[in-house]
Formats: C-alpha cells, structure tokens, sequence
C-alpha cells in the first residue's frame, strides 16, 4: 500500500535525515502479518548500526494506529506489518483509478504479410499487442495501434513478375490463389538468375508507382486485408483496417531517409549499397555489421523503412513511448535501428523505445508448430481447433449459450496459454491442458467468474465490505486491493504473465474464501459484507480478463 510506504519514508527521514523507499513486500507466511520491509537492515548497514535498534527507532517514530496493528520486529531486524480489517474493507470498497498520463504510446504489433495466411507465428504478437494496448489504456496512456503490414519488398515484384510471364492477373486470385503464386514464385526466383533480375526490377518499378504494377499490388493487398479481418474477428482482436500502416505508406519518405543519412555523414556505400556502420555492432567474424538502407539496385530495404516508420511515429504521431512487438530473432535488427535513429536525431533520447520480444510457438516434440507434412499451420485453423475442444467440453451443459460460450472458452484458452508464460520463453501448443478447468488456464478463471455470477445472481444487491473476521476473506481481499499494482505493474515491464500470475491467485484465494467462509448461508452484516466482497472479486476477474483481450462468461 502507497501509503505504509510514504509514512514509513517519513519516519526514516526524521530519525535518520534521510529519506530511502522502504520496499514493501507481501509476507511469504502469515506469521509475518501482511507485508514485510527489511529497510532497517539497509539503513543499519548503511549507518554502521545494529538493524534491530534501526527497527525499534522506526517503530516508535511511524504512525500506523490507523492502518495497521503495532508493528513487530523479527529475526535480524525486519519489520512486520499486519493491516486492520477496516484498512482492508477501505481498500476494497475503494479502489485504485487511472487518471490520464498525457502520454501517447504507439504500439506497433501482428504484422502479417501481405498474400499469405496468417499463422501461427502471428498469433503471440497479436495477442500480446493487443493485451498490452488494453493495459497501457486502463493506466492512462493514450494508445495508438499500429499493423506494420508486410505490402512492401521483393516478394511482390517476384509475384507479379511471375504473373506477367503465366499471362495472368491478380484479379482472380484469391488469398490462398496467392499464396500459391507465391510459392511458385519463390522457387522461379531461387532457381533463375534472370527472373531474380527482372523481379527486383519490378520492386523498383513499384516502388516507383508504375500503374500496373501498382494495380496488381492493389489487389493482393486488399484480398489480404479482408481474410485478415476475419481472423481478427475469430480472435477478438481489437485491431481495424484503420490501423493499417504498412511498410508502402513510407515509401515517399526514403529517398529523404537516405538522403538525411548522407547530409549527416552516416552512410557508407558498399558494393554499390549505401549503409550506415555502426559501433558495437559485429558479426561472428568481427567485421562490422551494416545497416543497409539502400541496395545496389536501387531498392530500399526493410531497414530504411523502419527508420522511416520511427520518424514518422515521432514526428506526425508525436509518441512519448514506442512499442515493438515482435519476436526475439529480431532483437539485433531494432537495437541497431533505435540506435541509428537516435544517432541521427530522429529518437529522442526522452522517448524510449522498446522491443517487446517473444518466443516461439513449439509442438508436443518440442520443435517449432509445424503441420504434419512439415508446413506452416494456419491460425485460424488453430483457432477453430480450440473453439471445437471447448465445445465438446460443454456437452450436456444446461442454460449455456454453448457456440457463444464455446468461442469464448477455446479462444480464451489459447490467448490465456500464451499470456500466461514469460513472454521470452517458448511455450508448448497443448490444448488438453489450455482447456483445462483446473489449474492456472484461462477456462479456470472464466468459470470463477461464472461461479460468482451464479451466486450474486441469487445474493441479491451488494453494498460494501464492512467486516473481514476470517483469515480466508482477509486474504481475498487483500488480493483485491494489489488489481491496480498489478496493472501498473505489467504497463511499466510490459510483461502480461504478470496480470495472469495475479489473477489465478486471487482466482485460488476465492476457491479457499468459498471453503472456509459461507456467503449465502450466512447472515446479517457478515451475509452482507461477504456478498460485496464476492461484487468486488467479480469485477476484478472481469476486468483483468477484459484487460488480457478474454471474455468473461456469466455461465459455464
């Protein structure tokens, strides 16, 4: 709690003229009362003095009567803090709000390519993108979502060059009819030197705006942009077509790139290919790694348009923050962009800018997600999937909505699953176990809150939490009052396991709170105050899941 914080600060500063961050941190056992600070050790070790003496001048200088029973001091010279019942209940009936920051933060996230399905490579950057946008709102950040589309680049002057020599059209394509012309393309481009020549070519030509590679190009890009649509919908994403930036919206501003990098002395022709070579940044074998902004055949490569996308983002969207999510193999490619950029000016120094990497989506053997005959698998395939595991888990379930509810459970199971683990680390698909009702998923926390839905629909209205006599409810609620720590807590690391983390204990605080203290069956203010206590763990389920881009069943 803020203010057992601020007040022990106090004390601190008037008996040893100095102010230090007690660092509070919750009791690991109950016999160490609510939170526990080892301030007194630091101070000691600081001051040349026993802890233990620290610790008895600060429990005799602070103020707490109000807020907690009188402090203890414990084993080398740790103070413990147990909180009233009423601080509690206060706190509960209370709780943290967001005010505005005045901050705007562009979080830049899913990225698929244009002319290929998305897969289940795309899944971990929407999901967390779009958690951490929900997050970064409900603290007070302005937030601006960015789809940095791939529309740009090689893949399409191979595709269309292909088209003009089969003597056909994008027109009749659709996205699987392009992703095939793709794989075609692919192979004609690695196998044929002279197609490859013609293909880059016709990337120039495009860059260029040649009418009718701009018309094909048109096609695939919005063949694409409609299929996207739709497995955002499937998965809840709050993404639109409005978020759309692509890579070709900053075609206009590379030349200027290129050219500002010369003016500034930043760039290096190398084989005909104009590069920035930065300091700090070597390959295996020692030689400097470049940046290379603009290729020897004229083109530009990805990393003049990331540079172009900071500018932008800096210069027309004013950010205060800038958000990448995108998974860890691209960690050198931003370190050395956000250096470039800042080398240049464009970054500021005052505006950080953030690569939110991830692992990998891994198969029952361990290895990267791959379908049987070795190939990419297709979210939404994915997606339905789990839609349909969840289904057949409601099977003979009464009074459930069960194809909105089954949606909600299996997409739910999937997001929960990816949201839940470190974000670094690579997790295993397994969907026995994402839909499992026990245990920390996404289906156990949907169905506590459904389970609380059930009870307060026969409770009655709430009022407030006005009494916490058992060790049970204490803990609930003292669960409760850490919702907005935990939000701060995953906008500043920008790690959403930690949300998921908190709300499975406050989930398996209610199954001990359900055992141990009956709410129905009680009566007079402790019926009452039991009730609300069940409203306020309610909300904080519904909210924290909404926050995760969850829905919230009122029935399972």
């Amino acid at each position: 709690m803020p203010v057992l914080s601020t007040r022990l600060s106090a004390a601190a500063a008037a008996v040893f003229g100095t102010s230090y961050d007690p660092e509070l941190r919750s009791a690991t056992k109950p016999e160490f009362g609510h939170y526990q600070s080892n301030l007194a050790l630091r101070i000691g070790n600081a001051e040349g003095l026993p802890p233990r003496d620290v610790a008895a001048r600060l429990v005799e200088a602070v103020q707490l009567d109000d807020l907690c029973e009188k402090p203890e001091i414990a084993g080398p010279g740790f103070i413990n803090l147990t909180l009233l019942p009423r601080t509690i209940a206060k706190a509960v009936n209370e709780p943290k709000t967001f005010d505005s920051l005045g901050q705007r933060v562009v979080v830049d996230y899913s990225q698929p390519n244009v002319a290929k399905q998305m897969h289940v490579g795309h899944l971990r950057s929407t999901v967390i993108g779009d958690a951490l946008c929900k997050v970064l709102e409900f603290a007070g950040y302005e937030v601006v979502r960015q789809n940095h589309v791939g529309d740009w680049g090689t893949q399409y002057g191979m595709m269309i060059e292909q088209l003009l020599e089969e003597g056909s059209t994008a027109q009749s394509l659709d996205l699987q009819g392009l992703q095939q012309l793709y794989e075609r393309s692919r192979k004609h481009f690695d196998a044929d030197g002279a197609f490859a020549d013609t293909s880059r070519l016709r990337v120039v030509a495009l860059q260029s705006g040649d009418p009718e590679t701009r018309t094909m190009w048109r096609h695939m890009v919005d063949v694409s942009l409609d299929d996207f649509d739709k497995v955002y919908a499937l998965l809840g994403s709050n993404l639109t077509r409005a978020d759309v930036v692509g890579e070709s919206a900053y075609n206009d501003d590379l030349p200027h790139v290129v050219s500002e990098l010369e003016h500034l002395g930043l760039l290096t022709e190398s084989d005909g290919a104009m590069c920035a070579f930065l300091p700090g940044f070597h390959g295996r074998d020692g030689d400097p790694l470049p940046v290379i902004v603009r290729k020897s055949d004229g083109g530009f490569g990805y990393s003049a348009t990331d540079l172009a996308a900071v500018r932008h983002r800096i210069g027309t969207l004013h950010a205060d923050r800038i958000v990448y999510v995108v998974d860890h193999r691209q960690a050198l490619h931003f370190d050395m962009i956000f250096t470039l950029a800042r080398t240049a000016g464009w970054l500021p120094e005052a505006v950080p800018a953030e690569h939110v990497s991830f692992g990998t989506v891994l198969g029952p053997n361990g290895k990267p997600f791959k379908t049987r005959e070795g190939g990419t698998i297709k979210l939404v395939d994915l997606l339905d999937s789990a839609v349909a595991r969840a289904d057949a888990l409601l099977a003979g379930r009464e009074g459930v909505d069960r194809a909105a509810t089954a949606r909600a459970v299996g997409i739910g199971a999937v997001k929960y699953a990816d949201l839940s683990s470190d974000r670094g680390n690579d997790y295993v698909f397994d969907l026995d176990r994402m839909v499992a009702m026990t245990g920390n998923t996404g289906p156990y926390l949907q169905y506590a809150h459904a389970r609380l839905t059930r009870l307060l629909s026969k409770a009655g209205p709430a009022g407030e939490v006005t009494e916490l006599k058992e060790p049970a409810e204490q803990r609930l609620a003292l669960l409760l009052t850490g919702f907005g720590a935990a939000v701060e807590q995953v906008a500043e690391t920008l790690q959403p396991h930690r949300l998921c983390t908190y709300l499975y204990e406050v989930a398996s605080a209610l199954s001990v709170f359900y055992e141990q203290c009956p709410v129905l069956s009680s009566e007079g203010e402790t019926r009452a105050s039991r009730i609300a206590l069940c409203t306020a763990t309610r909300k904080v389920l519904q909210d924290g899941l909404g926050l995760l881009g969850i829905e919230a069943p009122d029935a399972m």
